[in-house]
């Protein structure tokens, strides 16, 4: 039974940058596409960022709202997948899920995922 754990949210002032992680375990995720969302208070849980699965070329994909701001990546050797966030703004103060599925098509359209993380949370202050 695959388990993920997120870590590094915190508090950080608008324009600054934080590194979340999501750490794999129970199962090997090579095989999964992987993502990131986010949920903000009194609203839906949306689509942050994906990245394929190992194996052979990386694509990744962004919401436009985070698009040349963020930058997903993944270390398969470590089993882990990083979300870097860079000139943050309040608007994206969240808690931010990792999950992974085996469609990328999956991931990317629907909240459903085969694998979801416990979150962590990120406030970026004005």
């Amino acid at each position: 039974q695959g388990q993920l754990v997120e870590s590094g949210g915190g508090l950080v002032q608008a324009g600054g940058s934080l590194r979340l992680s999501c750490a794999a375990s129970g199962r090997t995720f090579s095989s999964y596409a992987m993502g990131w969302f986010r949920q903000a208070p009194g609203k839906e849980r949306e689509f942050v960022a994906a990245i394929t699965r190992g194996g052979g070329s990386l694509y990744t994909y962004y919401a436009d709202s985070v698009k040349g701001r963020f930058t997903i990546s993944r270390d398969n050797a470590k089993n882990t997948v990083y979300l870097q966030m860079s000139s943050l703004k309040p608007e994206d103060t969240a808690v931010y899920y990792c999950a992974a599925d085996i469609s990328m098509t999956r991931l990317r359209g629907t909240l459903e995922a085969d694998y979801w993380g416990q979150g962590t949370q990120v406030t970026v202050s004005s």
